[in-house]
């Protein structure tokens, strides 16, 4: 982030800096109108990470304009500003513009964006929308989603073009019906229209998943109950091989100590 005192002091001061670093080589890449403008009154400082040259040029141009639009919309202190959010070989590459090369934040902004074009990363077009469908079980809310997430790549997209290659992208349904019979007027209208139809869509897939199963909890309560050992399967005790029956023996223990003192008959 840029550091310092809020004011316009502070930016004045990191806008003379980077001047006096032009003027020890006699040059300076404004023009006299842009050279000689003053910061507004309730001016601050940016709050804005320094570009350094190793991401998007164009992202911290929007970024740049979008904070200084919050105190002005003056051209020529949009210039004399735009040289304190840079730092490194970006500073540099402004401390040797030509003199009098800048005449315009347009211009300015031009010759920044070409300078770091390589820097940018590969810039979808319109045409990646061609290859873009919704699939056969895709949900028309996740696809609505997919596609916008596209179409916020594709710099400066053209909103009829992206219309026509969302409705074409469409599967077949009542949807794209009531788009064909009512054309939308814009792509605000498309999407204010499809949130009826994905709330129907999402209530049809709830039925159908209650009617499919309408004791959610009944399969648990089954499947433990099935579990449990039954009563045929339970191990039963193996019948003794000789000797006294020792079922009969425990029936007649509860007689006593002297049932146990009697002997046995004796054989003849």
């Amino acid at each position: 982030m840029v550091q310092g005192a809020d004011g316009p002091q502070a930016t004045t001061r990191a806008i003379t800096t980077s001047l006096d670093q032009q003027r020890r080589q006699g040059r300076s890449p404004f023009v006299p109108d842009i050279a000689g403008a003053r910061l507004p009154d309730n001016w601050k400082s940016l709050t804005l990470e320094k570009y350094d040259g190793t991401v998007d040029p164009e992202e911290h141009v929007d970024a740049f304009v979008t904070q200084v639009g919050l105190y002005t919309d003056d051209d020529a202190v949009m210039c004399k500003v735009f040289p304190t959010s840079l730092k490194g070989p970006a500073l540099n590459w402004f401390t040797r513009l030509p003199p009098g090369s800048i005449d315009s934040f347009t211009t300015l902004s031009s010759h920044f964006t070409i300078q770091f074009a390589t820097i940018r990363p590969h810039q979808l077009t319109s045409i990646a929308l061609v290859n873009i469908r919704q699939e056969k079980k895709e949900p028309l809310r996740a696809f609505l989603e997919r596609f916008g997430k596209m179409t916020l790549s594709i710099r400066n997209l053209d909103p009829a073009v992206a219309m026509h290659h969302l409705t074409t992208a469409l599967r077949p349904g009542p949807f794209v019906n009531s788009l064909c019979k009512k054309p939308p007027r814009d792509l605000d209208e498309l999407r204010q229209r499809a949130t009826k139809y994905m709330k129907m869509e999402e209530l049809t897939e709830f039925r159908n998943q209650n009617r499919s199963d309408p004791f959610p909890g009944r399969k648990e309560v089954e499947k433990e109950h099935n579990s449990r050992p039954r009563p045929r399967d339970m191990p039963t005790e193996k019948e003794p091989t000789g000797g006294p029956d020792t079922r009969s023996i425990r029936r007649l223990m509860p007689l006593g100590p002297r049932c146990w003192s009697r002997r046995w008959p004796q054989k003849s």
